[in-house]
């Protein structure tokens, strides 16, 4: 009888990550349609990949793309046990610890381009033209390199070459040999948070300064800045993979294109299929 009852419970907890499976799934595909809208919208016209802003964002939602895709070819491989070989599963974490660095380093570049635009604007268009953007896409894929370089330089010394050729299900734990390998990631992290922050403070003051001296108005704003058992882990780990994973690349660009008030009624435009007859000089 208790056998019976355990595994009925071992049933029940399996029915329930089929169906957080599931709904992870319907939400890469929500989002991945809603990130596709944003794309077609922005090469449509070309004043928006012709802009450093409209290409750095276009940059960050296809970044968003192939992170979302890759992510959710792992949670699927390792939800039904798939195994492969260690060196395509390094491959594909070395590519999601890129573009784990990719986005805020974009954003960050994106709020430099914003504070050139309002604290230099004549010296905008030339600081901030199409070739320059295409430096700055350079310049931010070498930044966001480093720390992949700096990982795979101490694991490559930490492994054997057996290892690249064994075959298993693919977890980023496996990738750890000694527990001070787990800090290295974090202290990078913390040290490119430090940097991305002082940036977008100075940013941000410098911005308020120009505000102020055009406005004369004085403006105010306000900061806010597992260990149980194995289904506790499984559960922070969903739920940490739905809100800060999912939920951020895919919402940030949508309000991010929405608050922005051309490229909003370009997307409306093409998403009511030309029935939004607003006048903007670029829909001409």
């Amino acid at each position: 009888m208790a056998a019976n009852n355990s595994l009925n419970g071992g049933n029940s907890s399996l029915k329930i990550i089929s169906g957080r499976v599931i709904f992870v799934q319907v939400l890469v595909f929500v989002f991945l349609c809603i990130n596709s809208l944003l794309i077609m919208t922005f090469f449509m016209k070309d004043y928006f990949y012709s802009t450093m802003r409209y290409i750095l964002f276009a940059m960050t939602i296809l970044s968003d793309c192939l992170y979302l895709l890759l992510t959710d070819i792992l949670l699927i491989l390792s939800y039904f046990g798939f195994i492969i070989q260690m060196w395509f599963c390094l491959v594909i974490y070395m590519i999601l610890f890129l573009y784990t660095y990719l986005k805020p380093v974009t954003l960050t570049a994106m709020t430099l381009e914003r504070c050139v635009a309002i604290c230099l604007p004549l010296r905008h268009s030339v600081l901030c033209s199409t070739r320059s953007c295409m430096h700055c896409i350079l310049f931010i894929h070498i930044i966001s390199c480093l720390p992949c370089i700096a990982v795979l330089s101490i694991f490559f010394t930490s492994s054997t070459h057996g290892f690249y050729i064994q075959k298993n299900v693919c977890f980023s734990e496996m990738f750890i040999f000694h527990k001070w390998q787990g800090h290295l990631p974090s202290a990078i992290n913390q040290f490119y948070f430090l940097v991305m922050v002082s940036i977008i403070v100075i940013c941000y003051v410098q911005i308020i300064k120009v505000a102020k001296a055009a406005s004369g108005e004085n403006k105010k704003s306000t900061w806010s800045t597992l260990q149980t058992n194995f289904l506790l882990y499984i559960n922070v780990r969903y739920f940490n993979y739905i809100t800060f994973i999912l939920a951020p690349r895919c919402l940030s660009p949508l309000i991010y294109g929405l608050r922005d008030e051309m490229f909003f009624h370009a997307l409306k435009y093409h998403a009511l299929c030309g029935l939004y007859k607003k006048t903007f000089g670029f829909l001409k």
